[in-house]
């Protein structure tokens, strides 16, 4: 398969990088020169342009965008125009949901097809397999199932339903991660706070030997701990938070469905911008580990 790409941050040059190894022919398309270039040297074609980049493709047109949501909108206007009836377009990233439903709908009026999927698993699952959840005209999604499998982790990828399920998942995905993270964030808080003197870096590697809470982000905070320390005091109290989770508290209020534990991990981390705490700093050395996320050094006030 010959497709193009489009995004080479943190998930889609690994992603990238597996599909050249998958034996894939990928076209790409970046705004990093030094990223591009990298890329190139491992096997990609790259294009200087969008125009460029469709015209080396055959048809029907596979594309796949890996770019933030809120560039997603202007891309499309650029792309389309280029494009043949029958071509495919892949929205990778996280958009939000209602987004993607929309945008099926105006691109199947052009004739043109619309996957959304969401992925999981961080720049390492881009890398190496990740979970993959996927949302379109299931025909579309079956003639593109090879490449979902060799994408993915094994049995890590499926068909969510129609246009916006794929976003759909993954927006709770994310809602749900943002409620698992400030559990073990407020536990060993309680515990750092507690008259024990813990050992908390064999807190977390004990937990992760079949306890109940055994899971791939109790293992993430134990590497955190190996990396900065289990002060992690160099890592910012403040927690970022990209907009899934919001969306997920959003969307249950719209359904009139409780979601108590999701909201108050969102109203966590917007009210560490001004309260920073040593949960904060679990929460954003978590992110780091699974995520590539940076994060901030205190003494110098830089991202690292």
């Amino acid at each position: 398969m010959r497709l193009g790409y489009i995004g080479l941050g943190k998930m889609g040059f690994n992603m990238v990088e597996r599909l050249l190894e998958k034996g894939y022919k990928v076209v790409v398309f970046g705004r990093n020169e030094k990223v591009v270039r990298d890329i190139t040297e491992r096997g990609a074609e790259p294009a200087s342009s969008i125009q460029v980049l469709v015209s080396a493709l055959p048809l029907p047109r596979i594309i796949w965008l890996m770019i933030p949501y809120q560039a997603v909108e202007g891309v499309l206007k650029e792309l389309v125009p280029y494009l043949d009836e029958g071509d495919t377009i892949i929205d990778g990233g996280n958009s939000p949901f209602k987004d993607s439903m929309k945008r099926a709908r105006e691109l199947e009026e052009k004739g043109v097809h619309f996957l959304d999927v969401g992925i999981s698993g961080g720049p390492g699952g881009a890398r190496n397999g990740a979970c993959i959840m996927v949302g379109g005209r299931k025909e579309i999604y079956r003639k593109f199932k090879s490449l979902f499998r060799d994408l993915s982790v094994r049995g890590g990828y499926d068909y969510m339903g129609k246009s916006g399920a794929g976003h759909f998942v993954k927006m709770v995905h994310n809602g749900i991660e943002y409620g698992m993270m400030q559990a073990i964030a407020e536990g060993f808080a309680i515990m750092k706070a507690s008259p024990f003197d813990l050992d908390l870096m064999n807190v977390a590697e004990i937990y992760n030997h079949r306890s109940v809470i055994e899971s791939r982000l109790v293992g993430w905070l134990k590497n955190a701990f190996d990396e900065y320390g289990q002060d992690l005091e160099d890592v910012s109290g403040s927690v970022a938070h990209t907009g899934e989770g919001a969306w997920t508290v959003e969307v249950a209020k719209e359904l009139g469905v409780p979601a108590r534990t999701i909201e108050e991990a969102l109203l966590f981390r917007i009210e560490s911008q001004k309260n920073p705490s040593y949960a904060g700093r679990i929460l954003s050395a978590l992110r780091n580990q699974f995520g590539g996320h940076e994060v901030f050094e205190k003494k110098d006030e830089r991202y690292i």
